[in-house]
């Protein structure tokens, strides 16, 4: 299993784009300024669809939404939200079967993901929302602002799980390592064994794609939803949901129709990106501003692919700025 957790962080790190960004490991870390692990932002908890969804709350105003890939969880935007909450209502949500969410009977697809959220923002009745997003969360805000154009207001998104990165046509395409390991985590008895049995993508790709070793606070904050092999499998769903090859067929037409709604929509959006990035290094940023109208683009210092952790300050201080210029 060793090989293959070794191949995930490698081929997690190679832009889907094109892009192979330098492999950060523990053992040479960049020396940065010290990044908080603490937070004091109050936790609450409400029913969503018979289970439970948990939820960070700070600040008054307008909302704010803040919404996490995998493995990660509200906890992510913990050095961010104190920005977004001096003028606005900032709520940063835990996906369900992640962070302090519960952990329903169902199959933790890209659906089920959106259902909960749907459900969640309904259940707390909110409008006029700015989501602020990463990752699978990226794609989760730019699909419920296409279907729910009259409660959203303004997207900023980094990092995003979004076209051009996807779809891929094949394994092949996507590179001998990077194809390898997409189709030995989507198998039954090799992803089994490095997602469930080996807790890879907290254990191995999150500490990866940050380039500062997390301390005790975090390590453990990250891995509390996983300490058993039941409770992994929202982390092993998310890349069988990755569409490659024309499955899922699902999310193709997903992808297709944010691609569709990113060229179509008036609305403020902020891209966020890093230097050397994973999903959106600096050479994707064109991308988005050719086919996005009333977009602006910050750049927010070195970093892979969990940025928060690296640039938590540049981030809040890009999003305090455009929220009030916005």
């Amino acid at each position: 299993m060793h090989k293959f957790i070794k191949l995930a962080a490698i081929a997690i790190a190679a832009s889907q784009i094109g892009f192979a960004p330098t492999i950060s490991h523990a053992e040479n870390k960049l020396p940065i300024a010290q990044i908080s692990e603490e937070h004091s932002i109050p936790r609450h908890e409400i029913s969503v669809l018979g289970s439970t969804m948990s939820y960070l709350e700070q600040g008054e105003g307008d909302t704010v939404l803040f919404i996490h890939g995998n493995p990660s969880s509200a906890y992510l935007w913990r050095n961010i939200i104190p920005y977004a909450a001096k003028t606005h209502r900032a709520i940063a949500v835990d996906l369900i079967g992640m962070g302090h969410s519960g952990k329903p009977d169902i199959q933790y697809s890209y659906a089920d993901h959106a259902r909960y959220l749907e459900a969640f923002i309904k259940t707390k009745a909110l409008s006029n929302i700015t989501f602020i997003a990463h990752d699978w969360g990226a794609a989760l805000a730019w699909d419920f602002a296409r279907q729910n154009p009259d409660k959203v207001s303004k997207i900023v998104f980094m990092e995003g799980v979004l076209p051009p990165a996807f779809p891929q046509a094949s394994y092949e395409a996507m590179g001998e390592e990077m194809g390898g390991m997409f189709k030995a985590m989507r198998d039954d008895v090799q992803g089994y064994e490095m997602i469930m049995k080996g807790n890879m993508f907290v254990n191995a790709i999150l500490p990866q794609m940050i380039n500062r070793p997390l301390r005790s606070q975090a390590r453990e904050e990250y891995g509390a939803p996983y300490q058993n092999i039941g409770a992994r499998l929202p982390t092993w769903a998310w890349p069988k949901e990755v569409p490659i090859g024309g499955e899922p067929a699902s999310n193709v037409k997903l992808m297709q129709d944010i691609e569709s709604f990113m060229g179509e929509t008036d609305m403020p959006v902020l891209l966020a990106y890093a230097e050397p990035g994973v999903l959106v290094p600096p050479h994707a940023v064109p991308y988005y501003t050719g086919l996005i109208k009333n977009i602006e683009t910050s750049f927010v210092g070195q970093g892979l692919h969990f940025i928060q952790e690296d640039q938590p300050h540049s981030i809040g201080r890009a999003i305090e700025d455009w929220l009030r210029r916005n």
